[in-house]
């Protein structure tokens, strides 16, 4: 047994206890999740799951702590929404951190299997159903924070600037975003991470909520945007609505399952806010990796996803751009380095490395190893593109001069160039990302 597997079950020992339950067995780390780790296991005629943070410090700056997010979940259950079922919060005495355990909700989490399975009608009015259930949850009594939009997003632009300030498209989105903050709305509450992914399925149903530890008050757009956001559509970029539909027939079905009326403005501030956001979430995975508190390659790999959203914000936000712009041939791209005849170069050691892991390594893993292994390779990939397209872009004057309102969209060539640091960075880091070939299509006309 592990040390770290050892220490769980020392210490789910003693939580089990508190409500009765036998010591755990078959502990399975799940895969997934940005930043708490989930745990799989059985106690005795229980299937729970352990959720907890992998260091007190990444809970730094959340809005609620796990006693919180577990009073709230518990609140949400008796509401009606499919929220897990808490069974016992850990303690300090546990020696485990921070986190709960829950019973297990049946089904798979896995997007791209309910995107196959599922029929898009039916499912697309579970979610609704869901989304309309948990913005009515009261929770009067709760310390649920309530979200000031203003102040959320100077402490985005404080972050962006913390993390280096010289993303230019980035600063785009945060003057963007800074012009158009919508008046304030009656509190409701917000999921916050309400996305394929966080939604358990099983033959195509919605059978789950999960992840609720982004919970607070405020506009309920929020919800429907991220979930729409095109990093949560998964293999179906084309279907904006939840990667199932279109937002008009999304919205539709929360109307007649009881929410609000919609706002298309306020759906396209969430939409542009929540992706500035999540960029910044991915770069925040690097400092946490720098700083020791999770040093795994998964969370490196996730610090280079921010190409994703510059991408996906250049394309919500082109519209801002003359047409003369928007019509603006790209310069050309920056050809890959020319094969080198002698010694093998750095693409190419690891380009063997990965091949031997293919070959030699993953006959051998099961279960998160082999996760971990599928991560490892894509590291490598990441690198060994970047060495071949020298696609690294950062320009902080140019950062600096777009959240100044000195240069925008109107600036001659400016959004080309954008749209082609955008291209390059997004082959080097995650080429498989659907939204590439929809973006080439639309910018290189290929």
């Amino acid at each position: 047994m592990s040390g770290v597997s050892e220490s769980l079950n020392l210490g789910l020992t003693r939580a089990l206890a508190r409500i009765g339950l036998p010591p755990p067995e078959g502990l399975e780390r799940l895969s997934g999740g940005a930043n708490m780790e989930s745990w799989r296991f059985s106690a005795g005629a229980e299937t729970c799951v352990l959720r907890r943070a992998p260091s007190l410090d990444m809970m730094a700056g959340r809005p609620m702590d796990h006693a919180g997010e577990a009073a709230l979940i518990r609140r949400a259950n008796a509401a009606g929404v499919m929220a897990p079922e808490v069974l016992v919060e850990l303690r300090p005495e546990d020696g485990l951190g921070s986190g709960y355990v829950m019973r297990a909700i049946p089904g798979s989490p896995d997007p791209n299997s309910f995107l196959v399975e599922a029929d898009p009608q039916i499912a697309i009015q579970d979610i609704a159903r869901e989304l309309a259930k948990t913005h009515a949850t009261d929770c009067t009594g709760l310390q649920v924070p309530v979200m000031d939009t203003a102040a959320a997003l100077g402490e985005l632009r404080s972050r962006f600037l913390g993390y280096g300030g010289d993303r230019p498209i980035l600063a785009l989105a945060l003057r963007w975003l800074e012009a158009n903050i919508p008046p304030p709305v009656t509190p409701q509450l917000v999921h916050g991470d309400f996305r394929l992914g966080n939604l358990m399925f099983e033959n195509g149903r919605l059978t789950g909520v999960l992840d609720w530890e982004l919970a607070h008050l405020g506009d309920w757009h929020e919800d429907l945007a991220f979930g729409c956001m095109t990093v949560w559509r998964f293999s179906r970029p084309d279907r904006p609505g939840y990667g199932l539909t279109t937002v008009e027939e999304l919205v539709e079905a929360y109307g007649q399952a009881g929410g609000a009326a919609f706002d298309p403005h306020r759906f396209r501030f969430w939409t542009i806010y929540r992706t500035f956001w999540w960029a910044l979430g991915c770069l925040q995975m690097g400092g946490f990796w720098r700083a020791g508190h999770d040093r795994s390659v998964e969370r490196v790999v996730i610090g280079r996803r921010t190409a994703e959203q510059e991408l996906d914000l250049l394309l919500l936000l082109e519209d801002q751009a003359p047409e003369a712009e928007r019509d603006r041939p790209l310069p050309a791209a920056t050809p890959p380095l020319a094969p080198n005849p002698g010694e093998p170069s750095g693409a190419e050691i690891l380009t063997a490395i990965s091949e031997w892991l293919a070959s030699d390594i993953k006959p051998l893993m099961t279960g998160r190893g082999k996760f971990d292994l599928a991560v490892a390779r894509n590291a490598l990939g990441i690198v060994t593109r970047e060495l071949e397209l020298r696609s690294w872009a950062t320009d902080a004057a140019l950062s600096a001069d777009l959240m100044s309102g000195k240069a925008d969209l109107s600036t001659p060539g400016l959004l080309a160039k954008l749209r082609r640091t955008a291209l390059a960075k997004v082959s080097a880091d995650m080429p498989k990302y659907p939204a590439l070939a929809i973006a080439r299509a639309k910018w290189e006309g290929i």
